[in-house]
């Protein structure tokens, strides 16, 4: 099988399509919440807290229908990028090291 066909996409679609709806609204990612609260942003502090819980409500509610149906689609078992690809690890953590390393001192140069 090809990567596509083999890939579990559809988990992360419902993910996604919750995380860009509340991002869009509110313009804080998750992380950020937690700054913006922090630093006593009120739209954070209500908002924020209110998409997370609202968010992950919805979900709970809808995981009993969605856990046998859509989150399960594509779904290979536990499957990492190397067994995916048919190489050996360090065929990809080599190379992967060594752009992370020329970009990380691309960056400190500029």
């Amino acid at each position: 099988m090809d990567f596509l066909t083999q890939a579990q996409w559809s988990p992360y679609v419902v993910g996604g399509l919750f995380f860009g709806v509340g991002f869009a609204l509110l313009g804080y990612c998750p992380g950020t919440i937690a700054g913006a609260i922090g630093n006593g942003y009120l739209d954070a502090a209500i908002g924020g807290l209110l998409g997370i819980f609202l968010g992950a409500g919805i979900f709970a509610a809808y995981y009993p229908k969605w856990k046998d149906g859509i989150l399960k689609k594509g779904e290979y078992g536990d499957v990492s990028l190397p067994q995916l690809l048919k190489v050996k690890d360090w065929v990809l953590v080599v190379p992967i090291l060594f752009m992370i390393v020329l970009i990380l001192s691309w960056i400190e140069h500029i």
